[in-house]
């Protein structure tokens, strides 16, 4: 009498199994890792904290400096007589609030001692840049 259908799937699967097993072993002989020399097998840390293949003490000991993103403005870009348009975004009841800058989207900081009249959300305004410790605040601020 003949194998049933499952007795044939089960015969198939099995051969499948073995020739994966078999596949897997012949992948390992040729990946094999051992008999690398010690020196292939290290890696090391440059000064910047990065992988390096080269050692330590032929390492150049000045570390690279992060790049300055590109939207950042050079220093001196801050001119005091430069003008400035955006929008009051959020004023709080204690005094200070912020202004989106209408190029760049940058909220910009404000203190009531630098208003010159009453401002609500929302409202168009001109305004000059002043650089401080914490980033820029808008100083001489009016209304468009």
């Amino acid at each position: 009498m003949g194998d049933s259908y499952f007795k044939k799937e089960n015969a198939k699967k099995k051969t499948k199994k073995k020739q994966e097993k078999l596949q897997r072993r012949e992948d390992r002989k040729v990946n094999n890792n051992k008999g690398k020399d010690l020196e292939d097998m290290i890696i090391y840390v440059d000064i910047n904290g990065n992988f390096t293949s080269v050692p330590p003490h032929l390492q150049t000991t000045q570390p690279v400096a992060p790049r300055r993103r590109e939207e950042e403005e050079p220093e001196d870009a801050l001119d005091p007589d430069k003008e400035f348009t955006g929008i009051v975004t959020y004023v709080s009841e204690k005094g200070y609030g912020f202004i989106t800058e209408d190029t760049s989207n940058d909220s910009v900081f404000f203190h009531h001692k630098q208003l010159s009249q009453q401002f609500n959300k929302h409202d168009s305004v001109i305004y000059n840049k002043e650089k401080t410790d914490r980033g820029d605040r808008a100083i001489n601020i009016k209304k468009k």
